[in-house]
């Protein structure tokens, strides 16, 4: 007992000190070095040649992996998109080419299942001979109270696209990036960092991600460079309201959707991309976009009990069968926020349009 108590207790000093260290000499070195580079290296430098490279997309067919394609092949990559909708997947395709893009492949998969997964990356390597990026995109969002869902084994689907079908592409990817030296690109979300009421599943999975991923960077080391996207709220199925309900299927809940985006801005997704693009290229670690999101992360690692205060305000009513109680929809309305706040292809009409 004396032995591990003075073990436990030398380890609490040291890495208290350690702590306080990083914090006071090593953390300002580090941004004080980050802010340098920002002003004076980032305007000249730009990052790695994509002409010529090959790049898979998953979850292609909409949304942020559809504006990921049109980046790359903006930027001269080819590209293999896939996704289980073929029409939508052929569609994206053409504005490819239409954008410089030379060679475009689609491979309809639903990447859930390992051995289309499998499938998706063979495919690409056997057209176009190598993968230097994987864009790991595809995803579901859902949104209720946990205690309120009536068809649990359905939330399976939460995880098993958001997680496993970035898993398995990676899985099967990994022996042709580490061949090129390439990069994984996989979108997870803010809510992976800043846990939000109404989306314990959601939060759950884009957390997995986040862990995951940084586990596989530290194993990897630098034969394939790991970039994990962290976004806020865009223009998405997401932002349209559109997940897994209550009840297991899929629909649209606009409602939902107006309690967790609330008073928030929704971003576009072109630009979303255009800085995703460009980060990859430099080899960043993480992309969180927009940047005020970020203050969110700190005050999650020093004060979660206000994450938790901000959550259960905005996001919980106080009779949880009126959604219409949550001071998050509350204050949307009453600054009449979707105007100026949502883009036009997300609001009611759009969608029903659409």
């Amino acid at each position: 007992m004396a032995k591990e108590a003075f073990v436990n207790g030398f380890l609490s000093v040291f890495m208290h000190v350690g702590l306080t260290l990083v914090l006071l000499v090593y953390l300002p070195i580090v941004f004080a070095c980050r802010a340098l580079g920002r002003l004076l290296v980032r305007p000249f430098v730009s990052g790695e040649d994509l002409r010529g490279k090959v790049v898979l997309v998953t979850g292609a067919s909409s949304g942020i992996g559809e504006h990921l394609v049109y980046e790359y092949a903006k930027k001269g990559a080819c590209v293999a998109l896939t996704a289980r909708t073929e029409i939508a997947l052929r569609a994206v395709a053409k504005t490819a080419r239409d954008l410089g893009a030379p060679d475009v492949l689609v491979v309809p998969a639903d990447i859930t299942k390992v051995d289309d997964a499998k499938r998706a990356v063979e495919e690409t390597v056997a057209h176009f001979g190598k993968l230097n990026h994987l864009v790991a995109n595809a995803g579901i969002w859902s949104s209720c109270f946990f205690e309120e869902i009536t068809n649990i084994t359905a939330f399976h689907n939460v995880i098993d696209l958001n997680f496993w079908g970035a898993v398995y592409p990676t899985y099967f990817a990994l022996p042709y990036l580490k061949a090129s030296r390439g990069n994984i690109v996989v979108t997870s979300s803010v809510a992976g960092r800043v846990p939000t009421a109404r989306m314990s599943f959601y939060n759950a999975s884009k957390g997995a991600v986040i862990r995951f991923y940084e586990t596989l960077r530290a194993e990897l080391g630098s034969h394939v460079r790991v970039t994990i996207l962290t976004p806020g709220y865009v223009v998405s199925n997401l932002t349209m309201g559109k997940g897994i309900q209550k009840d297991g299927h899929v629909g649209i809940d606009e409602e939902a959707r107006d309690i967790n985006v609330g008073p928030l801005p929704v971003g576009k997704t072109e630009t979303l991309a255009k800085v995703v693009v460009a980060a990859v290229r430099r080899g960043d670690y993480y992309v969180t976009w927009p940047g005020w999101y970020w203050p969110f992360h700190m005050v999650m690692c020093t004060a979660p009990e206000l994450v938790d205060w901000f959550s259960r305000t905005f996001y919980v009513s106080k009779s949880s069968d009126h959604d219409g109680d949550a001071l998050s929809k509350k204050i949307l309305e009453a600054v009449g926020g979707k105007k100026f706040l949502y883009p036009k292809t997300i609001r009611s009409h759009a969608i029903a349009a659409s």
